[in-house]
């Protein structure tokens, strides 16, 4: 556990530092063309082109990362008093403060809009999965591994409720891994009778997850409820159907 999170610690310096570079690098045309032809406007336009790139390819922090770094770089060569992080009015403090502002909301909205599409393509995907399941445990099986693939978490528990009180069906994945502890999260799963079920989900090293009330989260449990009833209909049918053996005549 301690290796993975350092391994993600590093690897966000990593790309954090590549976001920083970024911008840096696009100071350099900037600062030669001057202030004097671009103006502060043209320029505040220009350094959102960075932090915005930065962050639509790495995401939040590295955004963040490009978007402080841009305000200093802004401020350092192109808010007077020139060459110094001092500001030296209450109007550069103030296109200061709105460029900062500006670029922090830029990368919240795009990191906003990269999740929902992210969830989206997840959930289309968690549907295709288990349309082609045909019994309760490939059904159970397909969500707790798409959950656990999804939050990279350390272990996600499926378990559906079985009818006339026989056992229930209980699946984990990862296969070998057991949560520590109370579950992060516990989410019922429900339809027109009652509860029929429950997802359980231990938080992994990489991904923060949703709060319980979360749409996502209600997805989920909705995509199983579904697949727990057309897969009970399923094995109902296919016992159903099975041919009598015939009793030999004496």
């Amino acid at each position: 556990m301690v290796g993975n999170r350092i391994a993600f610690l590093l690897r966000t310096l990593g790309v954090s530092f590549q976001a920083v570079l970024v911008v840096s690098l696009a100071t350099i045309p900037l600062a030669l063309i001057g202030r004097q032809t671009l103006g502060e406007a043209v320029i505040a336009l220009l350094y959102l082109v960075p932090v915005a790139w930065s962050a639509s390819r790495w995401g939040l922090a590295p955004g963040l990362s490009a978007a402080l770094t841009a305000a200093l770089c802004f401020d350092f060569l192109f808010i007077p008093p020139f060459y110094t992080f001092a500001v030296g009015s209450v109007e550069g403090w103030l296109v200061l403060a709105i460029f900062l502002g500006v670029a922090v909301l830029v990368v919240e909205q795009i990191q906003a809009s990269l999740v929902k599409a992210h969830e989206a393509v997840f959930m289309y995907d968690l549907s295709a999965a288990l349309s082609g399941k045909r019994t309760q445990e490939a059904a159970a099986r397909t969500v707790a591994r798409h959950i656990q693939q999804l939050f990279q978490a350390a272990m996600v528990v499926v378990h559906f409720q079985s009818k006339n009180h026989a056992p229930g069906i209980t699946l984990a994945e990862p296969k070998e891994a057991s949560g520590n502890g109370e579950p992060d999260r516990i989410i019922p799963i429900e339809n027109a009778w009652g509860l029929v079920g429950e997802i359980q989900i231990w938080r992994g090293n990489y991904a923060e997850l949703p709060p319980e009330d979360s749409r996502l989260l209600h997805n989920f449990a909705m995509q199983a409820a579904q697949a727990l009833e057309r897969t009970r209909m399923m094995e109902s049918q296919e016992s159903g159907t099975k041919p009598t053996p015939k009793i030999p005549a004496e």
